[in-house]
């Protein structure tokens, strides 16, 4: 037996309910790898699995965490055995296929990747989906040509975990960070991380008639959207790269036209960490090992239990956590 947050459905209202529960293997979806669990953490989608209204969810009763690091305890697929540490991001895992929020999984071996060399399965999830999505968005800038652009890079959402890991990855690369938070009391934290200017969000949501603006970015990292990036766009300078991760601000680019695109050539780069190739999950996984400092990557680590999760998800979805809050199995 052992422990896992179940979320179920009342039939009748509709309504959903999560609680701690021992289940058994039995219990398990089928398929290749079984791993015992030592980490989770809380993502967006987590907070939208757990309420009252379900989100994501496709069937009941469910195991929500859309990440998990931990240790091969079986496994039918060669490529993986007894005793292997693995980490699985993506894939649909929390949302259509049990999750992360148990003391044990069972998942296709084609969704894990090996830990990488020197992390711990802890640091592993103080990454996580987030963190594995931050560094998707800075291969990608550094693939259109970051290097050619100087001045500071911009990351909205900075105090949420995508954007702590890309402020602390990028000032660790050697990058100027403007990190974009609305909760003054971060600052501290935020150039703890790394960042070289705290910009209020005020300074970057409101909507104007203007095509263009001062061109002040050399690139982007932004885990907002809405708003705030119709307002960005027209701040990027020359050939810049806008990556964008997420769309807790809304899928609309308000404000914006497509002169950004015309006259100064930026770039917009949509980032999904759900569906990447084996082989580029494997190259982030081992960048992240190398270029992001361990003990700025402590400092981000909120710990937790299952039977926080519940609270936790209400406070994720209204905006209230800071950094990487870890789910200790």
């Amino acid at each position: 037996m052992f422990d896992a947050l179940v979320v179920e459905k009342d039939e009748d209202t509709g309504k959903t309910h999560a609680e701690v529960k021992q289940l058994s293997e039995s219990d398990l979806p089928d398929a290749e790898v079984t791993v015992a669990v030592e980490h989770s953490t809380l993502n967006y989608k987590d907070g939208l699995c757990i309420g009252p209204g379900g989100g994501l969810v496709r069937h009941y009763p469910h195991v929500p965490g859309i990440d998990f690091a931990g240790t091969v305890e079986a496994s039918s697929d060669a490529r993986y055995k007894p005793g292997d540490k693995v980490v699985l991001t993506g894939w649909r895992v929390g949302e259509a296929h049990w999750g992360g929020y148990a003391q044990k999984a069972r998942v296709k071996a084609d969704w894990l990747v090996p830990l990488p060399e020197g992390m711990t399965t802890r640091q592993a999830m103080a990454v996580g989906t987030a963190g594995l999505t931050a560094m998707l968005a800075i291969q990608a800038l550094e693939d259109h040509g970051l290097a050619d652009h100087q001045g500071p890079v911009l990351v909205t959402g900075a105090a949420g975990g995508v954007g702590s890991v890309a402020t602390a990855i990028l000032a660790q690369l050697g990058r100027e960070v403007a990190a974009v938070t609305g909760r003054p009391e971060q600052a501290d934290y935020l150039r703890g991380l790394g960042a070289t200017e705290v910009v209020p969000r005020e300074e970057l949501t409101e909507v104007t008639r203007k095509p263009l603006e001062s061109e002040r970015w050399a690139g982007c990292v932004d885990a907002v959207a809405g708003p705030m990036l119709g307002r960005v766009l027209k701040q990027m300078k020359y050939g810049a790269s806008v990556a964008v991760v997420g769309l807790a601000g809304g899928a609309a680019i308000e404000g914006a036209l497509v002169t950004p695109f015309i006259l100064r050539g930026v770039n917009l780069l949509g980032i999904d960490s759900v569906l990447q190739p084996y082989d580029n999950r494997v190259r982030a996984w081992e960048r992240i090992a190398r270029d992001l400092p361990m003990e700025k990557l402590e400092a981000m680590i909120e710990p937790a239990g299952l039977e926080d999760l519940p609270r936790l998800g209400a406070e994720i979805l209204a905006g209230r956590v800071k950094g990487r809050v870890v789910i200790d199995l």
